[in-house]
């Protein structure tokens, strides 16, 4: 150990860690936050302070040589190979090169002993800007004459889907009823309270090893690949726990991962970023705010013709996932419900503002709040009852959808019959007491993509002389049970306990690869998996316990730690001692492998139509709410959902997981706004960024989850999605339920107390003026 490093070591002035906190770098990581390397360096990033503006120069050399400052990095020090989810999207570069296009891009980086002179290099760093002219709105983007983001974009069209099945025209002249309508939905972040974390080290042999909390390890791993021009085979990452990722916040490579490598290649040493919460706030990744026009022709007995609707979202500045976010939101427009005619036509815009990804049900929350706000207009102007018009509409088990989506198990009837008779729907619609009312919202989700590129899952199982189990996946648990219902579905093949399953963390030089957790997926595709590779596993035992016990192997059962035969209980033999009498008599390593690909069919994203997911989950939610008319304000009196997600392998979890999805969406409806003037964030605090409290929310008591139960064949287990799917209906839920209690419609979200208020104000106007009682909040 040479002085300098004894010098620095001691100036961080942090204790030896003990057993539970040291990483070794062969080893597993906790939270990256908290990995603590010797030798290791802290990172800080430098970002612009311009919405859009080209970089004239970079002057790192006040920084280089402050005191305990080890290295310097810019976009330059990387080969400028830009990387992303597709071909045709690939717009990231680690560090921005001659251009900025959002307030907080990353302009350059600093390794430091500590954190606070790696902050105070960031100040010595001097970047020479052209301020060019920027653009926030959509609209204003793809007008002629606006500012370019990219050179590959024109019009600034980040990305578009567009698709038409049936005869829409003639749906709509078959229809007795036409409504026509415009929402608008805002920008929200995850709001996860662990923020984005890395260890980047890049040794003397030319090997990558990355510790983070990524949600999918694999996607970084390609990325940083495609990023610093190496083979992937060179990088490794190690998954440590991801304390909240919420189906998106942290999917992809990040400039602080690149940074972390690239500075570690430069000193030498290990280099560790965590973003601040202002950071994590200010960033891209976010849910997209939408304009939606949504037309919608009906009979005057309420059923479906046709749907039109022209969505365009605000991606920000760069592409993220976002074009297949713009698909998915159109392939969902229709579920749950039967529509024979769509016409769908989106538009992801390039803008100068932090960019747009996936969050916890992706685009689908967005599109059930206008379809199920719209539907809920139609109903009340054609005389039905809310769930009578859905009951009526409702797809059902081994229907084929428009856009071709297979319908297995679906019980969406369940559904609706359970949350009205839970809520008393009938009892209260119509006569509440002022100021109080109730709604109702609809979604659907999928378990699972199948998509172009990597969509198959893989496992490896190998039963320990011990009998213990050791499980590996690529697939992670981002804090919705993952591995705990993983376990349980080996634990239940091979007749063990789950305690007796280990499941390590992903490793890309040990772990199956894997497209990591997200759509869903995990229970239904990795579950799958997991499942065949424990019944790989289990002919494998039964073959050496037939030898034996001198059995047929046919007649054996798995139960309790042991292998019996069913015909004669008697003949039966631990798994432990099965396991090592293999080992040692018949040199047999008992290893299983399974993967689960859900067939060959993919989606044609040219025109839209396919079988996205092998299974579909039906949601149905009911909202109580009271508002005070003197301040706007919203109390949440009651919440009723039902879901079918199949066989729930783990109640308490499902249950667990769909009330976060349900709080996180009235965090959409009633709260959450990422309020941003002239691409500046303005609220970059979890104390200015408002997301629900447990003050806002219903006592447990008021709020029932309800698992409609049904068995999904080509589930594990019978499983189907659980989640996300429950929280799609919700915002139109709420939005219905104010509509109940006020008469104003909410079409433009939050449903702040500001904005109520002001709907209220205009709706008393124009009832002064004799105009009418119902009012559109636009």
């Amino acid at each position: 150990m040479d002085e300098e490093f004894r010098n620095e070591y001691n100036i961080l002035g942090r204790p030896v860690p003990k057993k539970d906190g040291w990483l070794k770098v062969s080893g597993q990581a906790e939270y990256a936050d908290d990995i603590f390397l010797p030798g290791m360096l802290h990172g800080k990033l430098l970002r612009s302070p311009h919405p859009h503006a080209r970089i004239l120069n970079v002057d790192i050399s006040k920084a280089a040589a402050l005191a305990g400052v080890r290295a310097v990095v810019m976009g330059k020090d990387f080969p400028g190979l830009k990387y992303g989810n597709i071909p045709q999207t690939r717009d990231y570069l680690p560090l921005a090169i001659d251009r900025v296009r959002y307030i907080g891009e990353e302009v350059a980086a600093v390794a430091a002993i500590d954190e606070d002179t790696a902050e105070e290099a960031l100040d010595l760093i001097r970047v020479d800007y052209e301020p060019l002219s920027a653009i926030f709105d959509p609209e204003d983007a793809v007008q002629l004459g606006a500012p370019q983001l990219h050179d590959h974009a024109a019009g600034n069209i980040a990305g578009h889907s567009a698709f038409h099945f049936g005869d829409v025209e003639s749906g709509f002249a078959a229809s007795e009823y036409i409504r026509e309508d415009v929402f608008e939905t805002q920008p929200i972040k995850h709001g996860m309270l662990e923020p984005h974390a890395c260890v980047g080290q890049w040794d003397s042999s030319g090997k990558i090893t990355l510790w983070s909390c990524k949600m999918s390890p694999y996607v970084v791993w390609r990325q940083l690949a495609m990023g610093l021009g190496i083979e992937p085979g060179k990088i490794r990452i190690i998954q440590t726990f991801v304390g909240g990722g919420f189906s998106g916040g942290k999917q992809e490579a990040m400039p602080m991962d690149f940074c972390a490598v690239m500075l570690s290649r430069k000193t030498g040493r290990p280099v560790k970023f965590v973003h601040t919460m202002e950071e994590v706030l200010t960033i891209g990744h976010m849910r997209h705010p939408m304009k939606i026009w949504l037309r919608t022709g009906v009979t005057k007995d309420g059923k479906l013709q046709a749907q039109h609707c022209k969505l365009t979202a605000n991606g920000g500045a760069y592409s993220s996932i976002g074009q297949f976010s713009m698909y998915l939101a159109g392939a969902m427009l229709n579920l749950p419900y039967r529509v024979p005619n769509i016409k769908y036509e989106a538009q992801r815009i390039y803008t100068n503002n932090g960019f747009c990804g996936a969050l916890r049900g992706h685009t689908i929350p967005q599109i059930c709040y206008a379809r199920d706000s719209q539907l809920d207009i139609i109903a009340e102007n054609l005389g039905f009852d809310p769930i009578e018009i859905r009951r009526r509409n409702a797809i059902q088990q081994g229907d084929t959808t428009s856009n071709g989506f297979r319908i297995t198990t679906f019980g969406f009837d369940e559904c609706l019959e359970r949350v009205a008779e839970a809520s008393k729907w009938h009892e209260k619609r119509g006569k509440l007491p002022k100021w109080r009312g109730i709604g109702v919202g609809c979604g659907s989700l999928i378990s699972g993509a199948r998509l172009m590129g990597h969509s198959a899952s893989a496992a490896e199982i190998r039963v320990q002389e011990d009998g213990s189990v050791q499980l590996t996946t690529g697939s992670t648990d981002v804090g919705q049970g993952a591995d705990t219902v993983l376990s349980m579905i080996a634990a239940e093949v091979l007749g063990v306990e789950v305690d007796d399953v280990r499941f390590p963390r992903v490793d890309t030089d040990n772990t199956p690869v894997d497209p990591g957790t997200f759509g869903s997926r995990v229970t239904f595709w990795t579950g799958n998996a997991v499942k065949r590779a424990a019944e790989d596993a289990r002919q494998q035992l039964a073959e050496m316990a037939a030898q034996k016990l001198r059995v047929d192997p046919q007649d054996l059962v798995f139960r309790d730690r042991q292998v019996f035969s069913r015909k004669d209980q008697q003949q039966r033999v631990g798994l432990k001692e099965l396991v090592r009498w293999g080992e040692f008599h018949l040199g047999r390593v008992i290893a299983g492998r399974g993967a689960y690909a859900a067939g060959e069919e993919l989606i044609d994203f040219r025109t839209g139509f396919g079988n996205l997911s092998p299974a579909y989950t039906p949601s149905a939610c009911v909202v109580e709410v009271e508002v005070d008319p003197e301040t706007g304000h919203v109390t949440i009196t009651g919440i009723w959902g039902a879901d079918d997600s199949g066989f729930p392998l783990n109640p308490l979890a499902v249950k667990g997981q769909v009330l976060g999805a349900t709080v996180m969406c009235i965090g959409q409806a009633l709260y959450e706004n990422l309020i941003r003037v002239e691409g500046k964030v303005m609220n970059p605090s979890l104390r200015a960024y408002k997301m629900p409290l447990s003050t806002d929310v219903p006592k447990l008591a008021d709020v029932e989850h309800i698992s409609v139960i049904t068995w999904e064949p080509s589930g594990p287990f019978g499983a189907k999605e659980a989640g996300e799917g429950a929280g799609t209906g919700v915002l139109a839920a709420v939005a219905n339920a104010i509509y109940d209690a006020t008469g104003v419609r909410m079409k433009s979200l939050p449903m702040s107390p500001d904005r109520i208020r002001f709907a209220l104000k205009q709706k008393n106007e124009k009832e002064s003026a004799g105009k009418g009682s119902s009012v559109a909040a636009e």
